[in-house]
């Protein structure tokens, strides 16, 4: 009997705890049929001993060492790229922060086998998670609001069959070896969002589509939420110079991405107004920006 095989792709920094906890519910997966797990972990200078835990509870992880500058997408194209050199079955996308039910890898391999028994060959299933306490949706696949809208993207609820959807969040993902064949790596140009998007609608541009699995795989608390601190007022130039930084700057609903490599994804999937969905979102920063001004004047 053949045995497929799975490269799980994962990068961190610190969150040793996390991440220890995400690696137990993974290796201790409810299997139905014959699979090997490798697991491909980029430790991006970690201050917290992340590697050494891993490496003591956990031995067969294959460890790769980043300096602290990748963030999650340089972190797991490192290891995509590693990965794809031994040419696996199915690649894994998992977040450190993602706790996968028991059955989440059956789940997902049992909703490929279903889409390629209708003909889809090429077709990338998203997990959804919710978060541990609310239960809440957090991640996933998301749709284009409209067709004004083609860069704002609104999470999908998984239903209780498989739901096409526009592209993906990074958090759990299953990808077969034929859409890697055609479409590859992660883009370079990213840093730490967006680049789980541009790859979903590249990949849809190449032939591929992509999927949201029934119900939900797994646990994962938001990692910004709407509304909290960081929505405060922020001065214009404090905040230029945090949407130029990897993880952006967080404001209200959204959070602004690095000015140039917001660019480079609204050239590319924007169509012919990109430039005016490049410049959307940070009318709010602005925004915010004026009134927080004229507020401290009228005090």
């Amino acid at each position: 009997m053949n045995c497929d095989r799975l490269a799980a792709l994962l990068t961190c920094h610190n969150r040793k705890l996390l991440t220890l906890a995400c690696l137990q519910a993974l290796f201790h997966q409810e299997l139905k049929g014959k699979l090997t797990i490798d697991v491909y972990l980029v430790d991006d200078g970690s201050t917290d001993d992340t590697a050494e835990a891993v490496a003591q509870s956990y031995p067969q992880v294959k460890i790769l060492k980043g300096d602290g500058s990748l963030f999650w997408n340089g972190g797991t194209r490192l290891a995509f790229a590693e990965a794809i050199k031994d040419d696996y079955d199915y690649y894994l996308w998992l977040n450190n922060d993602t706790l996968l039910y028991p059955n989440a890898l059956s789940h997902l391999l049992e909703t490929f086998d279903h889409l390629r028994d209708q003909g889809e060959h090429r077709a990338i299933v998203a997990g959804s998670t919710c978060d541990p306490q609310t239960k809440a949706p957090t991640y996933g696949g998301v749709m284009r609001r409209s067709r004004w809208r083609p860069l704002k993207f609104d999470l999908l609820e998984p239903g209780e069959s498989p739901q096409r959807c526009d592209t993906i969040n990074g958090n759990c993902v299953l990808i077969p070896r034929a859409v890697v064949q055609v479409v590859g790596n992660l883009e370079p140009a990213f840093t730490h969002y967006a680049g789980d998007w541009d790859y979903g609608l590249r990949a849809q541009r190449q032939g591929c589509t992509l999927w949201v699995a029934p119900g939900y795989v797994g646990t994962c608390s938001q990692n910004y939420k709407p509304g909290s601190e960081a929505d405060e007022s922020v001065a214009l130039g404090e905040g230029l110079k945090k949407i130029g930084q990897p993880k952006g700057l967080p404001v209200k609903e959204q959070v602004l991405h690095p000015f140039w490599e917001w660019k480079i994804f609204a050239q590319r999937h924007g169509g012919l107004l990109w430039p005016l969905y490049w410049l959307i979102p940070y009318r709010r920063l602005l925004g915010i920006s004026l009134i927080g001004g004229s507020e401290k004047k009228a005090e």
